[in-house]
């Protein structure tokens, strides 16, 4: 059985301070547009199967969407294909914006 585990946006501030963080935006083109987590890669959910291979370089894997459902299946996925520290971001962006973060614009 696949594994990954959830991080609050808080940990994960801190997770990316400490540790080489690959982050992985799962959201349509659309809500990228509206803003993006610093340094955070865009795979659409849909394209995922076909440009996992992307991920591989990471130690560390951190999957996010607007509110960590479509994350945590991205998540599930990469976890089923090996990848050892797969997390989702619980609450995705509405808790990334809700703990006082800030976005990028494409």
């Amino acid at each position: 059985m696949s594994q990954f585990q959830p991080i609050e946006a808080t940990a994960l501030s801190t997770l990316i301070t400490q540790q080489p963080v690959l982050l992985v935006d799962v959201r349509n083109e659309d809500e990228v547009m509206r803003g993006r987590i610093p340094n955070a890669i865009h795979i659409p959910l849909s394209m995922l199967p076909v440009e996992y291979q992307k991920l591989e370089d990471a130690s560390h894997v951190v999957f996010y969407c607007h509110s960590g459902v479509r994350s945590a299946l991205a998540a599930d996925f990469a976890a089923s294909k090996g990848f050892a520290h797969v997390y989702n971001l619980t609450g995705g962006v509405i808790a990334w914006a809700r703990a006082g973060y800030d976005f990028v614009n494409q």
